[in-house]
């Protein structure tokens, strides 16, 4: 399940990765599955993760650490068994 964390915009990458409710923001018409729930059992290419806003990295390491996601709007974490990839092409020390 490949992710181009820098084509999607800070707002949207949140839902993106970790889905969303139905009514949690203004436009959820359906329940939408995040990618990293889809690749459950599999594996998640996060491409260009350098480009990820800085207050998302904590979001992310908390999944990292706990492997479950949260879609945005529920109540509770869902388990998933995600192997994640990542790559970019920054400088990661330099950002900091």
């Amino acid at each position: 399940m490949p992710v181009d964390c820098a084509s999607i915009t800070a707002s949207l990458l949140e839902s993106e990765l970790f889905g969303s409710l139905r009514g949690s923001y203004t436009g959820a018409d359906r329940d939408r599955v995040g990618s990293l729930e889809a690749a459950n059992n599999g594996t998640a290419f996060l491409d260009e993760i350098g480009d990820i806003d800085h207050s998302f990295q904590l979001r992310l390491l908390r999944f990292l650490q706990e492997r479950e996601v949260r879609p945005i709007g529920a109540s509770r974490a869902k388990k998933v068994d995600v192997r994640v990839i990542a790559a970019t092409n920054k400088d990661l020390a330099q950002t900091c």
